[in-house]
């Protein structure tokens, strides 16, 4: 899914806006709305944001365990936690993190540790790069989707993200 040349208003990644945080209900709460998810078969990184509710075009319909053996024929595929913030030269990728999961869509099994997910989606707000379960292939898709996606929020991210990408 190509989103730069797509006709229809494309999926984006979410950026926080400015507004202040107040001490009413809902203080204290997890704020998700500079968190998007990226998906990653093979090759293809796509921006699914029904990820954020274990409901991306991946995960419908599967049921999960937390048994690889009940998987063995799963094709390897991540979600990649993006955490977007502002500086003073503009939104950035501030946290990234990707999670494994296993989807045989045929057997409608797939595997995932839904604590590692959560743990990660974490990461990403607390702006860590956490991207050592991709190998090369995976990283590229990733980063040719964030520059494309946005390329001044790509220059504005931080030099460990770009070398986690290279």
């Amino acid at each position: 899914m190509d989103l730069l040349n797509n006709k229809k208003k494309g999926i984006d990644l979410n950026i926080i806006s400015n507004t202040n945080t107040h001490g009413g209900f809902g203080a204290g709460m997890i704020n998700l709305s500079n968190v998007s998810a990226v998906i990653i078969e093979g090759d293809e990184a796509y921006i699914d944001i029904g990820a954020l509710h274990a409901k991306s075009k991946v995960e419908k319909g599967i049921k999960f365990s937390t048994d690889k053996n009940d998987v063995p024929n799963g094709k390897k595929c991540f979600i990649v936690w993006v955490a977007a913030d502002r500086n003073e030269k503009g939104a950035y990728y501030a946290g990234v993190a990707s999670c494994e999961m296993l989807v045989d869509r045929e057997a409608r099994r797939g595997w995932k540790i839904l604590a590692d997910h959560v743990n990660r989606m974490d990461g990403a707000m607390k702006r860590k790069i956490l991207l050592e379960n991709l190998d090369e292939k995976e990283k590229a898709s990733l980063k040719k989707l964030l520059v494309e996606n946005n390329p001044a929020m790509w220059e504005n991210s931080s030099d460990l993200l770009k070398e986690a990408l290279s």
